[in-house]
């Protein structure tokens, strides 16, 4: 055991281990992200400023029953900085990561939703080639491993090659994601969660609301790993 821990030090010594968070080394048992900026993420708790404006995203569509997002994400912070990390930089370690973060807070706050499977937003096929993978799908599955609950991620298939949300107004992003998802998969759960990075107006996760009621989903949660501050 001694010797173990002797040749990890050695080998962080020779190829130290970043956090993806501050960049400064990994010692010991830590992974990904280092204690400090586990502790210390912007997390949006019941008592957030933001929790009231999360909560009426979607008040106009009554299925879903409730909405919670992990993290504030702001421009050049810190959760921007993750985000890229496995969205973009290929460290899907932190996506898992993340997922799982916030599977245990919910577990630990009471808060998880009594659902009977989580959907990961799909990307359309051809983004998923150039980056590899879907970013969702990675959160879905730490959040799947730390609560139990099943995920999938081709129950819904995005079937129309869509412009950037980013810049577009609430309505433009409506408009833009109209249509855009088609039902692959008999689903005979009732209660889903739809799981998705981050949370702007919603457009996007509320058309895969209406999808998912017509394949006759009865309620949804919606979980995202962060909030966007407008």
């Amino acid at each position: 055991m001694i010797f173990k821990t002797l040749l990890s030090d050695f080998i962080d010594l020779l190829f130290p281990r970043c956090c993806e968070g501050c960049e400064h080394s990994l010692v010991g048992n830590e992974e990904t992200l280092c204690t400090i900026c586990r502790v210390s993420l912007p997390r949006i708790g019941h008592n957030s400023l933001n929790l009231a404006s999360l909560q009426y995203k979607f008040v106009n569509v009554p299925e879903v029953v409730s909405s919670h997002s992990f993290l504030l994400f702001t421009k050049k912070g810190k959760v921007q900085k993750l985000l890229h990390a496995f969205k973009y930089r290929g460290n899907k370690e932190v996506g898992i990561l993340l997922g799982s973060m916030f599977g245990e807070e919910l577990i630990e706050s009471g808060s998880l939703p009594p659902a009977d499977l989580i959907i990961s937003v799909p990307l359309h096929e051809k983004k998923k080639k150039i980056r590899g993978y879907n970013q969702s799908d990675l959160l879905a599955e730490g959040f799947s491993r730390v609560t139990g609950i099943p995920w999938t991620g081709t129950a819904l298939q995005r079937i129309r090659y869509t412009e950037t949300q980013t810049g577009k107004s609430k309505l433009e992003r409506r408009e833009n994601v109209k249509g855009v998802f088609e039902i692959k998969e008999k689903l005979d759960q009732k209660s889903i969660i739809i799981m998705d990075d981050v949370l702007t107006t919603g457009a996007t996760l509320e058309e895969c609301v209406q999808t998912l009621l017509m394949a006759g989903c009865k309620q949804f949660y919606i979980l995202t790993i962060a909030l966007a501050q407008h």
